[in-house]
C-alpha cells in the first residue's frame, strides 16, 4: 500500500512546473495577494505542511534582513514573488544566512530573471530525478554546468527533494503504523 502511494506521488512529482518569470503577474500586489499566490504556486510541492509556508511576518523579515528588496508603497512585483518563491522552497534545508549567500552567488552570474528561470529549471530536474529514484527509473546525475555558483545551486536543490522524499516515505510509514494500530 505504502509502495503504491509513494509511486503515486513520485507520478505527481513529474508534473510539478514552477511559474516562469514571464508568468508572475506583472502588476504590483498587496501583501496578502502574494502570500495567496506563493502559497499556490508552492503547495504540489509542499501540501502536507502543518504550517503556512510564507506569513506577512516572515516577508517583513526577509525585507528587514535585505534577503529581498523593500516593497513600494507596500506593494510587491514578480522580483518580489521571485525571491519568496525560492526563499521559501530553500528554508525548507538551509538556513537564511545560507539562502541569502546563494541568491547573492546567483545574482553575480546572472540578471534576476534568468537565476529565478534558472532556479525553477533546476528544481523541477531534481523533483524528477527523485521520482525516478521512486520509480527504479534512470537516474541521470551528470553536471549540467561547470559554474562553481550554478553547482552551488544545484546542490541546495537536490537537498530539498532529498528531504521531501524523505519526509513523504516517513508520513507513508506513520500512516501505515495508525492502520496498524486501530
Amino acid at each position: 500500500m505504502e509502495e503504491t502511494k509513494l509511486r503515486t506521488w513520485a507520478e505527481e512529482l513529474k508534473e510539478v512546473r514552477l511559474p516562469r518569470w514571464e508568468e508572475l503577474p506583472e502588476l504590483e500586489l498587496y501583501m496578502d495577494q502574494v502570500i495567496t499566490l506563493v502559497d499556490r504556486y508552492l503547495s504540489p510541492l509542499m501540501e502536507d505542511e502543518k504550517h503556512q509556508l510564507l506569513s506577512s511576518a516572515m516577508v517583513n523579515n526577509y525585507v528587514k534582513h535585505k534577503l529581498i528588496p523593500q516593497p513600494v508603497k507596500k506593494r510587491y512585483n514578480r522580483n518580489h514573488l521571485a525571491y519568496l518563491i525560492a526563499i521559501t522552497l530553500l528554508k525548507q534545508v538551509f538556513a537564511i544566512p545560507d539562502i541569502n549567500e546563494l541568491i547573492r552567488m546567483q545574482l553575480a552570474i546572472n540578471e534576476p530573471k534568468d537565476a529565478y528561470n534558472s532556479f525553477c529549471k533546476v528544481q523541477e530536474e531534481a523533483l524528477l530525478q527523485v521520482a525516478k529514484i521512486v520509480l527504479g527509473e534512470e537516474v541521470n546525475l551528470t553536471r549540467s554546468s561547470k559554474d562553481f555558483y550554478y553547482l552551488a545551486m544545484e546542490s541546495a536543490v537536490a537537498s530539498f527533494t532529498q528531504k521531501m522524499l524523505a519526509e513523504k516515505i516517513i508520513q507513508l510509514d506513520k500512516e501505515k503504523e495508525g492502520e496498524v494500530d486501530e
